[in-house]
């Protein structure tokens, strides 16, 4: 079983330069229904279509929004400008910076509701998962489908009222490990367990050998009970940063 990193309750304002660090960024998006028309433009068509894809206009926005955020993070890092920055995709769906890469910057995006998660890494690939806590059916009906036999137990034995957000924290977990390996949903859920830990945080312990053999930092992210947030990264022992950026950031910007 693979040590974990603590999870940081403290989310600290800052703006994003070379000298951040690996650090999750934390982007509370309003329900404005646009961006300033100067950062909306910074997205390429593509991004804009897969917006207009979205039927809810605060889907849309903040879609927008997130992406505009993330733009804004990797141009601090790199010194470039947002609209500046041109994406590609890796074989298994992770996205890239096919434009100015810097040399070991990895990044990874995920928003749910009020909230979006830049996970930023200078050492390894960094995955981050977030979901807002809702109602869901029945939580054990989908682990049993997609959750290791032992999250399973464990979720099994959390009373009815707390395993809504029991599941959301176990599927967190497991997002952001796959996340970091780059393959997305398509990696066997189950073949990993993210249910254990002790005081310091969460573990893994894989069915068969660790994909990446070098061990692994997970840790949960404090988002408040109306989320929850993970941030992986496949490394042993790395410190993760948590920072925000500020609710006028696109003013600013």
């Amino acid at each position: 079983m693979e040590a974990a990193t603590p999870a940081a309750r403290d989310w600290n304002g800052a703006a994003p330069c070379p000298g951040a660090g690996t650090a999750v960024w934390r982007i509370d998006l309003t329900l404005r229904m646009a961006l300033p028309p100067e950062q909306s433009a910074w997205l390429s068509q593509e991004e804009h279509d897969r917006a207009d894809r979205f039927l809810r206009a605060e889907d849309r926005a903040r879609f927008v929004e997130s992406h505009a955020a993330l733009r804004l993070i990797l141009a601090g890092y790199g010194d470039r400008r947002p609209q500046d920055l041109i994406f590609a995709q890796e074989a298994g769906g992770r996205p890239v910076l096919a434009s100015h890469p810097r040399a070991g910057l990895h990044f990874n995006l995920s928003h749910s509701g009020s909230l979006a998660l830049v996970g930023i890494s200078t050492a390894a690939p960094i995955g981050v998962d977030v979901e807002a806590i809702r109602p869901v059916g029945d939580p054990l009906t989908i682990a049993r489908a997609h959750f290791h036999r032992n999250e399973i137990a464990a979720l099994t034995q959390v009373p009815q009222s707390r395993q809504g957000p029991t599941f959301f924290r176990l599927w967190t977990r497991k997002e952001a490990v796959v996340k970091a390996l780059g393959t997305g949903l398509m990696g066997a859920l189950d073949g990993f367990d993210v249910s254990a830990g002790d005081p310091s945080g969460p573990a893994i312990a894989w069915e068969d050998m660790d994909p990446v053999g070098s061990g692994w930092s997970l840790s949960d992210l404090d988002l408040g009970p109306e989320a929850a947030g993970a941030v992986a990264i496949p490394l042993p022992d790395q410190s993760c940063h948590r920072y925000h950026l500020p609710k006028d950031w696109a003013a600013r910007a």
